[in-house]
């Protein structure tokens, strides 16, 4: 689409949430002319602050004929490519964008980008408590923090630390990754990818686009879907892949109980037991922020000192409380095959496993082995628990059927005996019973109270 010369941009956004207003307000403040449309109902915030701006929205759906006037959208990373109003548009010849590659048009700051199917959340909270304890000018953006559009418009920064989803990087095109952070791939999001792995792994790695030799390419080593889509790309960025234990290529391993850190210009290391965040999936995010922070030339010290004395993410292997005897681990933000293995994988005591959600198109294979070493009872939570009951039928001495948490968590309180864990690591989605996994998790802290 051409735009006569002179003439006022017009961009338009879609969706009403973090990101959407953020790019609005950008927008807005770069002088072009600013609509946002959001097919639902925006929250009571959002609405405010587009008001309190003078930025003209609607709600409860679009309207075609102002959509289709844009020089340029900015899509909600939630909408997806085939929604029939995303495909009018782009059959109009209108670019579409992320609000991240709409940011990043407007500042010359660095970029640590944090992707993953796993522990990015984790990992980019991690990189930004080290960054900002060493007293730089940092910023937190992406799935975590502010918009970046909104920072960059009022609240500017040198550097930022961003939580990267796929869904965010399938509309980035220019925008550039000084540090990119790839801590693994396992299947999620099928749904989204026409079930095909292939899609996904490929919307994953546009993070190195447009990296240049002077960038950085952190990565788990020991990931076979990673080192083979390497092989098969071309990338000038400078790799620093980490692995639980030494390999020739790694920049970060443990050896002897100590994790050795091999940065662009020093060598420095940290005993394992003095990670604040363990288990393994958390050596592999402490890794990655401290090859991050060592590109940046932050101190060892300075590094060593925030590894030590970070605090857990909310949802992540979360511990809530104890009741007669029982520990009860809220890792509500586990909505992947993948991310509950990590979860059982750090499990010590036998297991009262809660499970279930909005299934994904999930293979729990995976998670099999692990579940009969380590798991005593599932107890399933979800609309519709057949997929869960049907596999793990016959593997567990005993699995119960539920379908919302208050039922869920008094099954657990009623199988697990004193020594045992209650684990909350649901495999899935949490859009069946609830609005967000936040919402699962603090639901699953309500009721463990209350026993």
């Amino acid at each position: 689409m051409t735009q006569d010369k002179g003439s006022k941009e017009i961009l338009v956004v879609l969706g009403g949430g973090e990101s959407g207003v953020g790019a609005a307000i950008l927008g807005k403040d770069k002088g072009m002319e600013v609509f946002l449309s959001d097919a639902g109902t925006l929250a009571d915030k959002y609405r405010k602050i587009l008001e309190d701006e003078g930025i003209e929205f609607e709600e409860g759906g679009h309207t075609e004929e102002r959509l289709l006037r844009a020089t340029v959208v900015v899509k909600s990373p939630g909408i997806p490519p085939y929604a029939p109003m995303v495909e009018k548009i782009v059959d109009k010849g209108i670019p579409v964008i992320s609000e991240i590659e709409f940011a990043g048009r407007y500042t010359q700051a660095r970029m640590v980008c944090i992707t993953g199917s796993n522990g990015k959340t984790t990992t980019t909270l991690l990189t930004y408590h080290i960054l900002r304890k060493a007293g730089l000018n940092v910023g937190l953006a992406g799935n975590v923090g502010k918009s970046l559009a909104l920072q960059v418009a009022r609240d500017p920064h040198d550097i930022y630390v961003i939580e990267l989803s796929s869904f965010q990087l399938e509309n980035m095109y220019e925008f550039k990754a000084d540090i990119a952070v790839m801590m693994n791939i396992t299947p999620d999001h099928l749904d989204r990818y026409d079930h095909k792995m292939e899609n996904y792994v490929k919307a994953k790695f546009r993070i190195l686009q447009n990296q240049t030799p002077e960038d950085y390419f952190i990565y788990w080593l020991d990931d076979p879907i990673i080192t083979d889509q390497i092989r098969a790309i071309q990338s000038e960025a400078i790799r620093m892949p980490f692995s639980e234990f030494f390999e020739p290529d790694s920049k970060a391993y443990v050896d002897n109980g100590i994790v050795r850190f091999e940065g662009p210009r020093e060598v420095w290391d940290i005993p394992r037991d003095k990670l604040s965040l363990t288990g393994l999936h958390n050596l592999y995010n402490s890794m990655a922020a401290g090859l991050s922070a060592s590109i940046l030339d932050i101190r060892k010290d300075e590094i060593r000192e925030a590894l030590e004395d970070f605090e857990a993410v909310e949802h992540r292997l979360e511990f809530v409380a104890e009741k007669n005897g029982v520990r009860y681990v809220n890792d509500s933000k586990a909505t992947n095959v993948n991310s509950t293995w990590y979860a059982l994988e750090s499990m010590s005591t036998p297991t009262v496993l809660i499970l279930g959600g909005k299934d994904k198109g999930n293979d729990y294979s995976e998670i099999e082995s692990l579940v009969k070493e380590k798991v005593k009872a599932i107890v399933c939570m979800g609309k519709d628990n057949s997929k869960l009951l049907n596999f793990f039928e016959g593997k567990v001495p005993v699995i119960s059927d539920t379908h919302s948490m208050e039922e869920a968590v008094k099954e657990c309180s009623r199988l697990a005996s004193e020594g045992d864990t209650v684990l909350l690591s649901p495999c899935c989605a949490s859009f069946d019973l609830f609005t967000s996994y936040e919402d699962r998790g603090r639901q699953f802290k309500e009721q463990v109270r209350s026993l």
